[in-house]
């Protein structure tokens, strides 16, 4: 099916739904009972909903049974039994769990080979057709649920994320000091990092800083640094495609290969770590808060005020600023899918369509607006204040993010749906500002959500496959024949196949 044409059906069956709820009278809320037969009101069951979940863990697990799930479950008459899984083990825990079907009710998963293969071979349940039946569900901008659709069809809820997200953050004090400016071209890059690891910017009179840091899933997902770079220097998202319907993978753009250069020289000189394809991300974040890094790059614009609030605590002078990335020609920012993943409801848990609405009644109260507000703000007195205007302010940032972020960064919300605006730090308006604003620069990856079996089957392999040739090409374990030989054996393993695949699907969408 046309994605053009799924969406415009989708937008089409949200409006007819919000009109029909805007001319009903009956107040009646998706799954939950209406009338029975002989006319009468049903009765209705409150007896709590339960509800397991698997979602990644972000900083310390949430002790159970605390304020936060009380509240969400005493607002959505439910019983939450949640697993969190360390983020640096997640992706291999959901696979063993989908082989092994000893899934929850609702799992968070990524648009990833392994998943899009289960849901091929009907794992999960399609819910497409049902959401024009949630108000808060179906309001949504479609793109988000076009962004992680399977062959036309929506297979889960995604956890909204603005698209034009990706910025640069850095330590504004250090630039200042030493006169630097937020590198555009890949000299500048050089230069900058090679100064902010040499010329001893926390004046401390050690070597103990580095312009940047690398993590061992530095070009993987939403991380993908090297994407990321390339992309302002005239690059492409993962994938391009020319006029012709031609496709071409980012590792055979020149763009690419000159940013695969510059780490490659910036790690001969020890400018980055030399212990990235080892670092978890977690410990690369704790050393940027601890004072030891110039530049975060893995970040979104929102980050910055967050990163502020946990690095002044260890270096009370420490300033810190975001902007985008910007090249040569301007600001090209690399397109995230929109998402931080999908709640997707596996067949083998979920019995009945029954049940399956009433899960997906649970997500949509989720996006009401006091269970908005408690994820992206937490409690009235403990986390913020109001103040006229209807505005509201951060009271304790370090608190909510100790005991709210784990439920806000893997449940439902959106920062400009449902929730009370922010008087904030000048820091943090600006990246408010900066995500939604970045969609008019951001350059998607044509390929997102496009068709190809052997994506679907060997997507994982293939792309271990070429995040380990640009580790060891870095590293200095390949030289340039070894390089090649990498891109001719994706090519024979299935990646000549998926460019021909990706062209067909390309193609097929193109003529509907």
């Amino acid at each position: 099916m046309n994605f053009n044409r799924l969406m415009a059906g989708l937008s089409a069956l949200f409006i007819t739904a919000g009109v029909l709820a805007g001319c009903s009278g009956s107040g009646q809320t998706p799954g939950k009972p209406g009338t029975e037969g002989s006319g009468k009101p049903a009765q209705e069951d409150k007896t709590p909903l339960e509800v397991s979940m698997a979602l990644v863990q972000v900083g310390d697990i949430p002790a159970k049974g605390n304020a936060v799930e009380q509240a969400i479950e005493k607002y959505t008459n439910t019983k939450l039994d949640i697993q969190w899984i360390p983020n640096s083990a997640y992706d291999e825990k959901i696979n063993v769990m989908i082989a092994s079907g000893e899934l929850p009710k609702i799992v968070k998963v990524n648009y990833v080979p392994t998943v899009i293969n289960a849901i091929q071979e009907g794992l999960f349940w399609e819910v497409g057709p049902m959401l024009k039946d949630y108000k808060n569900l179906s309001a949504q901008n479609p793109q988000y649920y076009q962004n992680i659709a399977v062959e036309g069809k929506i297979y889960g809820i995604p956890l909204y994320r603005e698209i034009g997200r990706a910025a640069v953050i850095y330590r504004k004090d250090w630039f200042d000091s030493m006169n630097l400016k937020v590198p555009k071209t890949l000299d500048e890059w050089y230069n900058v990092l090679k100064a902010l690891t040499l010329n001893d910017p926390d004046k401390n009179g050690k070597n103990d800083t580095y312009g940047m840091m690398l993590n061992k899933k530095y070009n993987e997902g939403d991380s993908a640094l090297l994407t990321k770079m390339a992309i302002p220097q005239g690059g492409v998202n993962r994938w391009g495609v020319d006029n012709n319907g031609k496709f071409m993978p980012e590792f055979l753009t020149p763009q690419f290969k000159d940013v695969l250069n510059l780490f490659r020289r910036l790690y001969a000189e020890k400018l980055i770590n030399q212990d990235f394809p080892a670092m978890d991300s977690t410990e690369m974040d704790k050393q940027f808060e601890s004072g030891r890094i110039g530049m975060k790059l893995n970040g979104v614009a929102t980050n910055a005020a967050n990163a502020q609030d946990r690095l002044v605590k260890v270096v009370s002078t420490a300033q810190l600023d975001t902007t985008n990335w910007e090249g040569p020609q301007g600001i090209r920012i690399y397109g995230a899918a929109g998402n931080n993943g999908f709640l997707a409801f596996p067949k083998s848990k979920v019995k009945t369509e029954a049940e399956l609405r009433k899960l997906l009644t649970f997500l949509d109260k989720m996006m009401d607006e006091p269970m908005s507000t408690l994820q992206k703000r937490g409690f009235e007195g403990t986390h913020f204040k109001k103040l006229d205007g209807g505005l509201v302010q951060w009271t304790d940032l370090t608190a909510f993010n100790r005991e709210v972020k784990p439920y806000r960064d893997n449940l439902l919300n959106f920062e400009t749906y449902n929730v009370p605006p922010l008087k904030d730090s000048e820091l943090a308006m600006k990246g408010y500002k900066m995500e939604p604003d970045g969609l008019k620069y951001a350059v998607s990856n044509p390929a997102l959500n496009l068709s190809s079996k052997t994506y679907s089957e060997r997507g994982k392999e293939l792309d271990q496959m070429m995040w380990d040739a640009e580790t060891n090409y870095i590293v200095g374990k390949l030289d340039e024949a070894g390089w090649q030989a990498a891109i001719d054996k994706w090519r024979k393993a299935g990646g000549d196949n998926q460019i021909k695949e990706y062209e067909a699907a390309y193609a097929a969408q193109k003529k509907k």
